[in-house]
């Protein structure tokens, strides 16, 4: 995947915004869990009441509480506070607020900052809790007796009539007051921080209720608030994911456009030595199937790879700040996640870097059965190449069901993992709540943090599926971008003269296929002048295809030179070279379209007088205007729709459109009667009188009457001269002409 890399570049911008913006979905999702937690704790439990330090509270209360604070908590307290009663420049505002400030002085809360708070609530919590634990013993006269023993032994439940305990403590001794204080400390720190303010949260609101404050929309307005912020977060995280998804698909998309572009460029720029090393099928599954596990995985890798990650840090650091007795649960689970996930890739991973050369198999075999369906027909072979698919569909088959069931054990084993954590949590979890040590609403945001934990692994599980295979696909994506071609145009190329004539000179040459023990060709040389034809003939396999694909460099020469109006091909651009030729293939290739454009692909701005030419030298004009159509009768893939001899015509007019200066025609009237070849032939030498003609054929009437003939028998030439000379001189060339024709008919 790495070597495809140089693709993100194009799309870094987008990549960024998108991580950003992952970053943005994932805080937001994190803070979900913590909001719960807040209406549970602090909504429902706490019926809205924030923390011990109460906005308002009663003089009367207050003095009762400073009761059991230090000199030092004394002051620091009421500087927060403002006491408000009848002459306060705001009386009218407060006693709305508080309907109990008409019977008595009440302090208000200064504006304060939340680490203010959180320094007051353990003191006031320990005196809000003194003091009501005081008021229910006094209630209740045997533990008011049980209590008197910390009062220096005065019988709290004996008191003198109108004597008000707290008014008897407030004269008590500084320290037997904080001997008091010191022992309710000690029992206190049994709660933590966090109990004790859910503890004095109800005296609080009870002191609220004592102020005639309306404590049910105190918690609505809490729950609501804090559920409105939830709302609002969830829209946020779900305006990322929509956004993302709109940016993952649209990289993925430009990325996998970019990669077939150059793919399909290096392929252009091959040399049939590279398509000797790809085969087509491989090469179509490449640029298409193989691009497409990269375009997916880009879209998985974007929207899953960096959020998933930011999920699960995220979630372990939440969970380590809220310093959970539970944290060990989501510890064991990661470990047991991780374990599971390697033994899963380590036996699926070998699978996955199979899988896709079995789908180059399949697609060769379809190619071939498709193409070749008519000889599959004609010989009865339909059961034989049903076996065929059937093997590459089974051995396909077999390694993906291989991969499935491996890949399948992984997700009820996650969910199972996943499952018997949330069931943990909620049986330790039952019993710290039960021990004072969590409360509910952080067993319940603990659960949503260790699933969200649980889940980014889960995704990063996903991406192991996908990404071995679409690195399997990035590195033969990388080998086609990599392969050098074997023909390159030359860093300062030359150029033809101006006056070009279109002689074509071997000069001692030799090639041998790659990879071949022998030369196909061995010390050619021979010149094919302007205004002749030059045709070679010899037996199947004697280099005649060979000699006329290595002009257009199609193959390079091994040794030797090929000159074009005396220069070497190898100096000049294949563009320079390939724009001065004509060539007609020994298999006719027509492309999707019309008959028109099939033409115009050899000269775009061909007029239709050129076209209408074109046609009658290539004795195309009876058949085309045959179809009701006309030139622009639709032409079907590869030409299947119309017959052999009338792709051959309509390449030779393809051709011919072009005007070009040298002309290649390699046995390309072998699909065309006699007639109509001696035809072609008479129209085509008035149309190319100047152009030098080079013809690969196996007819001796093709090329009786031709300039130059050149006869190749293993490579090597081992004739050359007009056709009498050769009947003369050559002896094999006079046994394939008397093969075909009788002595009478070669006279």
């Amino acid at each position: 995947m790495l070597k495809l890399l140089k693709y993100v570049k194009s799309y870094l911008w987008m990549l960024l915004l998108a991580i950003a913006l992952l970053f943005a979905q994932a805080n937001f999702d994190l803070a979900l869990p913590d909001y719960l937690s807040r209406i549970v704790n602090t909504g429902i439990q706490q019926s809205g009441v924030e923390s011990a330090v109460p906005v308002a509270i009663r003089q009367s209360e207050m003095n009762r509480v400073l009761i059991f604070m230090s000199a030092a908590d004394k002051e620091s307290v009421l500087a927060d506070y403002t006491l408000i009663d009848q002459n306060s420049a705001d009386y009218d505002k407060y006693l709305a607020d508080y309907p109990a400030l008409a019977s008595g002085p009440v302090y208000v809360l200064n504006p304060i900052d939340q680490a203010e708070i959180d320094r007051l609530n353990p003191i006031l919590a320990k005196a809000l809790l003194a003091v009501s634990g005081i008021e229910k013993a006094l209630a209740d006269p045997a533990a008011a007796a049980q209590m008197s023993g910390a009062f220096g032994g005065f019988d709290l439940s004996k008191l003198p009539p109108g004597m008000d305990v707290f008014t008897m403590l407030a004269k008590l001794p500084a320290d037997q007051i904080a001997k008091m204080t010191d022992s309710m400390d000690a029992k206190f720190a049994t709660l933590g921080d966090k109990m004790l303010v859910q503890t004095a949260v109800s005296v609080v609101k009870a002191e609220y209720q004592a102020l005639g404050m309306n404590t049910d929309k105190l918690q609505n307005n809490y729950i609501l608030n804090v559920g409105a912020w939830m709302l609002l977060l969830t829209l946020a995280s779900g305006v990322c994911t929509i956004i993302v998804g709109y940016l993952s698909a649209k990289i993925a998309a430009g990325m996998a456009r970019d990669i077939r572009r150059d793919v399909f460029k290096t392929v252009e720029s091959y040399s049939n030595t590279e398509f000797d090393k790809f085969s087509t099928a491989s090469l179509i599954t490449r640029t298409t199937n193989d691009v497409t596990q990269i375009q997916m995985v880009v879209v998985m890798m974007v929207r899953m790879m960096f959020y998933a990650p930011l999920m699960g840090i995220g979630g372990i650091i939440k969970v380590i700040a809220k310093d959970s007795p539970l944290s060990w649960l989501i510890g064991l689970a990661v470990l047991m996640l991780v374990s599971l996930i390697i033994v899963v890739f380590s036996v699926a991973l070998p699978k996955f870097k199979l899988i896709q050369k079995l789908v180059d198999r399949i697609n060769l075999v379809s190619r071939e059965n498709l193409s070749g369906m008519m000889v599959i027909r004609a010989f009865n072979m339909q059961p034989f190449e049903e076996e065929r698919f059937d093997k590459a569909n089974k051995d396909l088959t077999a390694v993906s069901l291989f991969i499935n069931r491996v890949m399948v054990v992984m997700m009820p084993i996650m969910m199972l993992i996943m499952n018997v954590l949330m069931l943990s949590i909620v049986w330790f979890g039952a019993g710290q709540v039960a021990d004072a040590n969590m409360q509910v609403g952080d067993m319940m945001a603990f659960m949503q943090y260790a699933m969200q934990i649980v889940m980014s692994f889960l995704f990063l599980s996903m991406m192991f599926i996908i990404i071995p295979r679409a690195s399997v696909s990035a590195d033969r994506i990388y080998e086609v971008l990599s392969t050098e071609p074997h023909i390159h145009d030359p860093k300062e190329p030359r150029q033809f003269p101006t006056s070009f004539k279109g002689s074509v000179e071997f000069r001692n040459v030799s090639f041998r296929y790659p990879g071949a023990d022998t030369d196909a060709l061995q010390d050619i040389n021979f010149t094919a002048r302007p205004g002749q034809t030059t045709a070679f003939i010899g037996s199947t396999g004697a280099g005649k295809s060979t000699i006329v694909n290595l002009i257009p460099r199609f193959y390079e020469v091994t040794n030797g030179a090929i000159l074009v109006d005396g220069v070497d091909i190898r100096e000049v651009t294949q563009h320079d070279l390939r724009d001065k030729i004509g060539y007609v293939p020994q298999k006719s290739a027509l492309f999707s379209g019309t008959i028109e454009s099939n033409l115009r692909y050899a000269y775009e701005d061909a007029t239709p007088e050129m076209l209408q030419s074109a046609i009658e030298i290539a004795q195309a004009r009876e058949f085309v205007e045959s179809k009701p159509e006309g030139m622009v009768t639709e032409i079907a893939q590869g030409g299947t729709n119309v017959s052999g001899g009338q792709k051959q015509r309509l390449s030779i007019a393809r051709a011919i459109v072009k005007k070009p200066p040298i002309y290649i025609l390699d046995d390309s009237f072998s699909a065309l009667d006699f007639k109509t070849d001696a035809a072609l032939r008479r129209a085509f030498k008035e149309q190319a009188a100047d152009s030098t003609l080079l013809v690969v054929t196996q007819r001796v009437s093709t090329i009786k009457n031709a300039e130059q003939i050149i006869v190749l028998d293993e490579g090597k030439i081992v004739g050359k001269g007009t056709h009498k000379e050769l009947m003369e001189n050559c002896e094999t060339y006079k046994e394939i002409a008397l093969s075909q024709l009788s002595k009478e008919e070669l006279s």
